[in-house]
């Protein structure tokens, strides 16, 4: 069992979250311009029909873990993973299906010292520090993130319908991360409960920051094309490895 130092405090591997919340809204978009905009981490995005890509914003409230509680905005893309054969014919369709492609997480704001220090210099995470209004109460989720006095995104997500779950069920896929020129890759396991899950439901502002632009720059479709919400959720994570 490995340990690292943060802030001065010891930190056990796995990391574990035993409770949190979440809601969640992911967009087809351009293949290329998704490529385009994580090209500096040397991974490929998973291309899917019409020369998409999917890129998910997620809030996540994590409320009992290791790292104590704070906020979480993530801007994510589901890409294929690093040790995947790219003359497979329909693998990047096959890898979505099947849960074997990673997320690459491109933007992870913050609320938080201690987890700052702790994504960046465990995982390499692209943490930075932020402000956020956060609602997970049931039915309407809203999040809005300002950084540096300029909204980032303001996003409501209307729950869905209940989403089936057989008990003790997890699952588990590996997170991609960079900085500092370095590229990881971290297995990540989940236990979500109370999954609530639709077509659409999503609405969307973008403010005057530079991710923001970024996210302009994706022409984001202004249906989504899932949204999600749960209510509790736990989760792992191990040590990263340099990819």
């Amino acid at each position: 069992m490995s340990t690292h130092t943060v802030l001065g405090q010891e930190v056990r591997m796995p990391v574990r979250i035993r409770l949190a919340h979440a809601f969640m809204a992911s967009y087809l978009v351009p293949a290329d311009a998704a490529q385009q905009l994580i090209e500096y981490s040397g991974l490929r995005v998973l291309r899917l029909p019409g020369g998409r890509a999917m890129c998910s914003l997620v809030f996540v409230e994590y409320v009992d873990g290791d790292l104590g509680p704070y906020n979480e905005f993530g801007v994510s893309f589901m890409v294929r993973h690093h040790t995947a054969d790219p003359g497979v014919r329909f693998g990047d369709i096959r890898a979505l299906a099947t849960n074997q492609a990673g997320v690459f997480i491109h933007q992870l704001p913050v609320d938080g010292d201690f987890t700052l220090a702790a994504g960046r210099g465990i995982w390499g995470f692209p943490k930075e520090l932020a402000d956020f209004t956060v609602r997970h109460a049931a039915g309407t989720r809203h999040g809005a993130l300002h950084q540096d006095g300029k909204l980032v995104v303001d996003l409501t997500v209307r729950q869905g319908i209940p989403t089936p779950q057989r008990r003790n069920t997890a699952s588990s896929f590996d997170a991609y991360s960079h900085i500092d020129g370095v590229t990881r890759c971290t297995p990540w396991r989940m236990e979500p409960s109370g999954l609530h899950a639709r077509p659409g439901g999503a609405a969307l502002a973008l403010g005057d920051h530079p991710i923001a632009d970024e996210l302009r720059s994706l022409h984001l479709p202004r249906r989504a094309v899932m949204t999600s919400t749960i209510a509790e959720l736990a989760m792992t994570f191990e040590d990263a490895v340099t990819v």
